[in-house]
């Protein structure tokens, strides 16, 4: 079995420790908790392996990973890998926790369709002011979900709404069929899928080729009194355009987890509209989460040591 050095890039590196420590007890990992002393803890202690955790802000320091001759494999505790584009392939792997938030980030996008459906600001306003009056609810079930991107939370996500009896699309990179998903179009068909929803999810990786996809024509050709939720990476979305979308009431709604700059500025005028549901980027954080994410990595490493494919490699021309 192989002896790899092992890096843990993280703030908090207790967990993955913690989850190391079981799994692979001969092992004797390095720790680097912050982004300015990575390049000094890398080049004394020469890491195969990094198992790495976007913690802050800043601009991440991925040229000091992605081009080390000793780094053979970065293994990303999240799923968005665009902070580590581009890399050589035949020289490093780089792989992803696909899927650990998959259920919860599709739980939250229910909890927004919700919200606006029962239409729970009404119901609080009418609380706060001691008001009771005749109202309806609007259900989910028939509606139609629109789910951009169907990679493991588009699933989780398609699964959830046929629970509901709701008519699922979705569109996808490579179009083909897809469990829970009525009908698949491509990305040149954008426009005739957002003509029949109803609600529309949001959650492909930020690439080159998604990069501002959604915009003012995109806006125009959604179904009016649509909701948008959004919880893939702030640039997919085009903010202008959504602002601009509204303010002439092309929406009904949106529920935002991510935004072009974050934290969102505190004059940005998303913050006022009372039909828009803004949340941290969090949709993906749930208690348990990190430990779930190394023992995803632990599982890969044992296979690393085995000489084992690795699971999750992400395809850099791809993106995911």
């Amino acid at each position: 079995m192989l002896e790899p050095k092992v890096l843990i890039h993280s703030d908090q590196p207790e967990l993955a420790l913690g989850v190391l420590k079981t799994t692979h007890p001969d092992l004797s990992p390095e720790v680097c908790t912050d982004y300015s002393s990575l390049q000094t803890c890398v080049n004394h202690f020469n890491p195969e392996v990094v198992f790495t955790c976007r913690f802050s802000s800043d601009e991440f320091p991925r040229a000091i990973l992605i081009e080390h001759e000793s780094v053979k494999w970065v293994s990303n505790a999240g799923s968005g890998v665009n902070h580590l584009l581009p890399w050589d392939k035949s020289k490093i792997t780089v792989t992803n926790t696909a899927g650990v938030a998959a259920d919860m980030m599709a739980e939250y996008a229910l909890g927004v369709m919700l919200y606006f459906s029962l239409d729970i600001p009404g119901l609080q306003q009418d609380q706060h002011n001691h008001r009771w009056r005749y109202r309806t609810v609007n259900p989910v079930y028939g509606k139609t979900l629109l789910i951009l991107g169907l990679g493991k939370t588009g699933q989780a996500m398609a699964k959830k709404a046929k629970a509901l009896d709701m008519t699922v699309i979705g569109v996808r990179a490579r179009v083909k069929a897809t469990e829970h998903v009525d009908e698949i179009y491509s990305t040149d068909q954008l426009h005739s899928a957002f003509a029949q929803a109803d609600f529309t999810l949001v959650c492909m990786p930020l690439l080159k080729s998604t990069e501002g996809m959604i915009g003012v024509d995109e806006f125009a050709s959604m179904k009016p009194g649509a909701i948008l939720i959004d919880v893939s990476r702030g640039g997919i979305v085009q903010q202008k355009a959504l602002i601009n979308a509204l303010d002439n009431g092309l929406l009904g709604g949106a529920g935002l987890d991510v935004f072009e700059t974050e934290p969102l500025p505190g004059d940005n005028p998303l913050w006022d509209y009372s039909n828009v549901l803004i949340s941290p980027h969090c949709s993906s954080v749930y208690e348990g989460w990190e430990k779930r994410s190394a023992e995803m990595f632990a599982a890969n490493l044992t296979r690393w040591r085995n000489s084992e494919r690795l699971l999750n490699v992400v395809d850099p021309g791809r993106g995911y």
